[in-house]
């Protein structure tokens, strides 16, 4: 009988596609939990159906109010520690105190996970993160290595595709401000694409739609959910976003992403297709900056042209796109 893992990840989209190549081949080792926001389960449909997925939406990762106790879901905390919830391993590829913790509370029998500011305390085995601007990928293939799971370099993953391409699609939303390259930009890079006669599809988010339409977009489309989105992005030849969940997604489909970064770091975050690529935002003493910009607006992203995006993403597409239909 397979022995039974818990795997903590309670953070965004993008970080359960990261995680995505860990949790597949965990399966063929564990019977696999995850324990996640609500929206795992669209991501366990598509991409990990033998995997297990317990809702759970830690107040920690709220943008702001965090530390609200009293607003703090503690029926739901009690609910985790049931004792029909036994695991004989938890892990957590994040360096952060409160999912080690967690892991304790819950009770996983061998805890694994990167320890930080005396987190060690609620760890059984304890491992050096693999460096400040490793990639998260890196944390996984550590996790992976750990437990004896075969689980490949990130320059050889494979990603296959789920449908074949018939468009091009632009996805301008992120869930913070700092990480969103100016709208009436992605409007100029759209019209590029059009002039060289590739079908564009443009998915963006709900405070978005009202500056798209007015600017003569009639078919721009926001998901109403991450199922939603999958199916709007699996038919896409290559994907041009900001640095978000839904590239993640995206490569996690198969396909090749252009990525605008303005406050996180490249080589951290980029998504993990082979083909995928990014422009860096420009230098500032503060990056990375966690999405908590000291200025006005993030310079960092808004200081990167059209040209130069345009100069860049010809190159990419020329590598990327065989064929499409013509418009």
């Amino acid at each position: 009988m397979k022995p039974k893992l818990l795997i903590v990840e309670l953070w965004g989209v993008g970080d359960l596609a990261i995680a995505t190549p860990f949790i597949r081949a965990a399966t063929e080792k564990f019977h696999v939990t995850i324990l996640a926001k609500t929206y795992a389960r669209d991501l366990q449909e598509r991409f990990w159906p033998d995997v297990t997925v317990v809702p759970f939406h830690s107040p920690w990762t709220a943008f702001r109010q965090k530390y609200h106790l009293g607003k703090w879901p503690w029926k739901e905390f009690i609910k985790l520690r049931h004792p029909d919830n036994t695991f004989d391993i938890g892990v957590s590829a994040r360096w952060d105190p409160r999912d080690h913790l967690l892991l304790a509370w819950i009770g996983a029998k061998r805890r694994i996970g990167f320890p930080r500011l005396g987190s060690r305390l609620f760890l059984t085995r304890g491992l050096q993160r693999p460096g400040a601007v490793a990639h998260r990928y890196a944390y996984w293939k550590m996790l992976a290595d750990e437990l004896d799971i075969p689980l490949p370099a990130q320059s050889h993953i494979d990603f296959p595709r789920f449908a074949a391409p018939e468009y091009i699609v632009v996805h301008t939303g992120a869930a913070q401000p700092v990480r969103v390259w100016p709208l009436d930009r992605y409007a100029a890079l759209v019209r590029f694409l059009r002039t060289r006669n590739f079908p564009v599809k443009i998915i963006c988010d709900s405070n978005q739609k009202e500056w798209w339409e007015s600017a003569g977009e009639k078919n721009v489309v926001v998901p109403a959910s991450i199922s939603e989105l999958i199916e709007l992005t699996r038919s896409a030849s290559v994907f041009i976003g900001n640095d978000s969940g839904p590239g993640h997604l995206a490569a996690s489909l198969g396909i090749p992403t252009f990525t605008l970064f303005g406050p996180q770091l490249v080589e951290a975050f980029i998504p993990l297709h082979p083909a995928s690529e990014a422009i860096e935002g420009r230098p500032c003493p503060y990056k990375p900056c966690s999405d908590y910009c000291r200025f006005a607006k993030p310079v960092c992203l808004h200081d990167i042209s059209v040209a130069e995006v345009e100069s860049r993403l010809e190159k990419f597409l020329a590598k990327n796109i065989r064929e499409l239909p013509k418009v």
